[in-house]
C-alpha cells in the first residue's frame, strides 16, 4: 500500500504542480483576495474532484470512450468558462478598490473542476497506470487512489494560491493590484486558448 502511494505521488507531482486552469485560477484569486478568501472555491473544487475521480475509477470513463463528443463538449465549455474567468479578473483591474470584487465561491470551484478537461485526462491516465483490470480489493484501491489524488491536488492548489497571495503582498497599492489582475487575467486567457486548441 505504501509503495503504491509513493509511486502515485511521484507520478502525479509534475501533473499537479504544472500550470493549468485550476492552478492559474487559484493563483490569480490568491493574488487578488488572499489565501483565506479562496478556501470556499478550493473546497468546492476538491470535493468535486473526489466524487468525479471516484466515478471515473468505478466506470464512468466508459461514457467518455463510448461517446467522445461528451469530452469535446466539456473541452470547449471549459475553455470558454476559463476565458470568461480571465475576462472577469482582467476587468476587475478597472474597478477602484475592492468593493465590487468578490472572491470565487464554492460553486465556482465545482464548475471549474467539472469543466476542466485536463483533470479528466489526468484521472483517466492515473487509473490506467495504477488499477489492474482484475484482482481482489480493487474498490479499496480506487478509493485510496481517489483520496491521494485529491489531497495531492489540494496541496498543489494551496501552494499556487499562497504564491499568488505572497506575490500580491509585495504590491498592495491600488495601481500594482490592477497590474497583477491584468497579468493574471492574460495568463488565464492563454490557458483557456491552450485548452480550446489542445
Amino acid at each position: 500500500m505504501i509503495p503504491t502511494i509513493v509511486a502515485l505521488i511521484v507520478f502525479l507531482f509534475p501533473l499537479a504542480y504544472s500550470p493549468g486552469p485550476g492552478n492559474m485560477f487559484f493563483a490569480a484569486n490568491g493574488a487578488r483576495f488572499g489565501l483565506r478568501a479562496t478556501l470556499p472555491a478550493n473546497a468546492g473544487y476538491h470535493i468535486a474532484t473526489w466524487f468525479v475521480t471516484a466515478a471515473i475509477g468505478f466506470g464512468a470513463l466508459a461514457a467518455f470512450t463510448s461517446y467522445p463528443g461528451i469530452f469535446q463538449i466539456l473541452k470547449y465549455a471549459g475553455s470558454l468558462y476559463v476565458l470568461w474567468l480571465a475576462w472577469t479578473l482582467f476587468r476587475s483591474a478597472e474597478h477602484k478598490g475592492t468593493a465590487t470584487a468578490r472572491p470565487a465561491g464554492f460553486g465556482t470551484g465545482v464548475l471549474l473542476l467539472l469543466l476542466n478537461p485536463k483533470a479528466y485526462v489526468i484521472i483517466a491516465l492515473m487509473f490506467t497506470q495504477f488499477v489492474a483490470t482484475d484482482g481482489t480489493g480493487q474498490w479499496q484501491l480506487i478509493i485510496l487512489i481517489t483520496t491521494v489524488f485529491t489531497l495531492n491536488n489540494l496541496c498543489a492548489f494551496l501552494a499556487w494560491t499562497a504564491a499568488g497571495d505572497r506575490l500580491a503582498g509585495r504590491f498592495r497599492d491600488e495601481a500594482s493590484a490592477r497590474r497583477i489582475n491584468r497579468v493574471f487575467g492574460v495568463i488565464l486567457a492563454i490557458v483557456a486558448i491552450w485548452m480550446f486548441f489542445g
